[in-house]
Formats: C-alpha cells, sequence, structure tokens
C-alpha cells in the first residue's frame, strides 16, 4: 500500500530495477520554494505485531510528511499511519514529538497526523493540482533540507490503479524519480502543495518504456474530504465494496495473487491464482475496469457475483463485500 514494500505480488510483477543515481540539491532560488525544506519532516509510527497489514508493511514505517496549518497538522501518505498505535514527527530541533492520529481515506490514500507539541515548522498551503498538466515544471522536496530537493517535471496525467483495489483517475506521474519518495511534497511553481509521494514507478510516461519516476496523490482529492476526516477521521457515507484480494495483470490474465485472511474474498471460497473473467456478468478488461465495475454494484456488504477460471474451468463466486473500515484497525495514538 502506497510507497512500501508488499507481499509477492511480488513474483508476478516485473523485477524492480537498480534506483540511479541522483544529483539532489537546491532545486531553485524561488523563496516559497526553498520554504518547501522547512515544511516537510518525518515521520516514524509503531503497528501492533498482530496488525493485518504488519506482516507486508512493517511494525516499524518511516517516511516523509508535510505540514499543512500551524496547529501541527500533518498530512502524509496513509499506509504509514494505518493500524499504527503511535505516531511520532520530527521537530525542527531534531526532538520527535508525540502525535495524534488524525484521518485516513481508503480511497485516495491520504493520512493526517496532528503534533501534540509545536514543530517549529513553516506550514505550506494546498494549492490546486488540478491545474498540473503533463511538462509543468515541479519541485519534489523530502525530509533533509535543500539537500532533499529535486527539480522534476510532469510527465504524465492519467490513471494508476493498484492491486490493493486502489484506483486514482487522474494521478501525477514525475521524473526523474526521488529515492525518498514516500509522503514527500510536490510544490509547483506558485510555491503551493500539489501532491503526496506514494510510489516509485518504472512506467513514469506514456511512451517511453523503462521512464522511472514517482506516483504523486493529487491534493484535488484532499480539498473535498478534509472536513470530514478532521472532525470524524474518514469520508462520511458510505463505504465502498472491499472484496480483500489484490490482483495482478499477468500472462494468464487478471489474475488473484493474494488474500486478506479472513477477509471477504477469503471467506467466500476465491483461491490463489483464479483469474477474474466476468463481474456480475459483465467481462473485464483490466483493473481499472474491474474497480469501476466492482464500486458501481453498491456500497460495502453488496454481494459481488464473479466468474473465474480456475485451472481450466470456469467457476462462479459470490462475495460479500465489506468496509475495509471494519476489518483494518483504527490507529489508536499513546
Amino acid at each position: 500500500m502506497n510507497g512500501q514494500q508488499l507481499p509477492n505480488v511480488l513474483d508476478k510483477a516485473p523485477p524492480d530495477r537498480q534506483m540511479p543515481t541522483i544529483e539532489l540539491g537546491p532545486s531553485t532560488t524561488s523563496v516559497k520554494q526553498a520554504l518547501s525544506s522547512v515544511s516537510v519532516t518525518s515521520v516514524r509510527t509503531e503497528v501492533p505485531s498482530d496488525a493485518h497489514t504488519a506482516p507486508y508493511l512493517g511494525i516499524e514505517r518511516e517516511g516523509n510528511a508535510v505540514l499543512i496549518n500551524s496547529d501541527g497538522l500533518i498530512l502524509t501518505i496513509g499506509y504509514l499511519l494505518l493500524e499504527s498505535h503511535t505516531v511520532r514527527i520530527l521537530a525542527r530541533d531534531g526532538g520527535w514529538v508525540g502525535a495524534d492520529f488524525v484521518g485516513y481515506d481508503f480511497e485516495s490514500g491520504f493520512g493526517l497526523a496532528r503534533a501534540r507539541e509545536p514543530l517549529n515548522l513553516t506550514p505550506i498551503s494546498i494549492g490546486d493540482s488540478a491545474s498540473l498538466q503533463a511538462g509543468s515544471q515541479v519541485t519534489v522536496a523530502a525530509h533533509g533540507g535543500q539537500e532533499q530537493v529535486i527539480n522534476a517535471t510532469i510527465i504524465a496525467r492519467r490513471v494508476f490503479a493498484g492491486y490493493w483495489e486502489y484506483l486514482l483517475e487522474n494521478a501525477i506521474y514525475t521524473a526523474p524519480a526521488h529515492p525518498n519518495w514516500s509522503g514527500a511534497a510536490l510544490i509547483g511553481k506558485d510555491g503551493l502543495l500539489h501532491g503526496i509521494g506514494s510510489l516509485l514507478i518504472d512506467d513514469a510516461g506514456t511512451g517511453a518504456a523503462g521512464m522511472q519516476g514517482n506516483m504523486f496523490v493529487p491534493t484535488e482529492l484532499l480539498k473535498p474530504i478534509l472536513d470530514d476526516l478532521l472532525s470524524g477521521g474518514r469520508v462520511h457515507g458510505p463505504a465502498r465494496p472491499w472484496l480483500g484480494m489484490f490482483t495482478a495483470e499477468t500472462q494468464t490474465g487478471l489474475a488473484v495473487v493474494h488474500l486478506t485472511p479472513e477477509g471477504p474474498a477469503h471467506r467466500s471460497g476465491l483461491a490463489l491464482e483464479d483469474v477474474i473473467l466476468r463481474i456480475d456478468g459483465e467481462p473485464i478488461n483490466d483493473l481499472a475496469h474491474m474497480y469501476r465495475k466492482l464500486w458501481s454494484l453498491g456500497d460495502a456488504g453488496t454481494v459481488i457475483p464473479l466468474t473465474v477460471m480456475r485451472d481450466t474451468v470456469g467457476v462462479e463466486v459470490s462475495v460479500k463485500s465489506a468496509s475495509r473500515y471494519d476489518y483494518f484497525r483504527t490507529p489508536r495514538s499513546k
């Protein structure tokens, strides 16, 4: 989920490439962009060893976080906070400050926490990421001052479909890749925050095979849900149906490569290496198509009719979907 090592989807996916050497350093003389180095900090979390995400996201997590207001509210990529019981944020003086979980949104992947003591950092305002297009020049800033700030270019705005039931319709792809991408700030020429770093990817471009870069979650997804996250920890209203399976596009088709233990798909008898053929009778072409069809059938709790190929036999499986918010633990800060 969103920027860390994941279970072996692992054997089905292309092998990781060696990270190219990137010269990091001051990216601009702009005063506003120079402020990025004092708006981005580090966040550390601890997760119980029996948490559902512990086997593949670990029990100790660390990444970047961006201060977005003057009362200690930080924005980061949400997997860092998911199921955590301890959250700490690095203050400007080098000390770690305890923080409280504020909210998490499974659909976008954003996470929020609030420091309990002053961080003495400079907050950055949220911009309109919808204005960014391919070719736009941006700054990518990770914790570590100006030495962790690089120039980058937006290579594409396009769909991103993740195998963990995650879909962004207009994700931001940048190059060159920043080696410390998780939770990093994407800053526009206006000096405003336009995205949060999620992934290192090998196909950032639309036509240049093998162009390594980063995928950012655009802040245009945060503005409509921010009030809900601040008031209730999640977006109000019914959740999307969740099946609890990782699915990858393989040579044999759209194959199930991981099942969440005791999740809906696991309980319904779906098996590893089942190939998804149809949902509710509609042939499925790819991951994005599968998610759009799945989510169009109703809210969490809806029964999802699947047709899968198991070995050489077509099998019908009905999965009673669930809400991820009911399965994964709400973070508990201490």
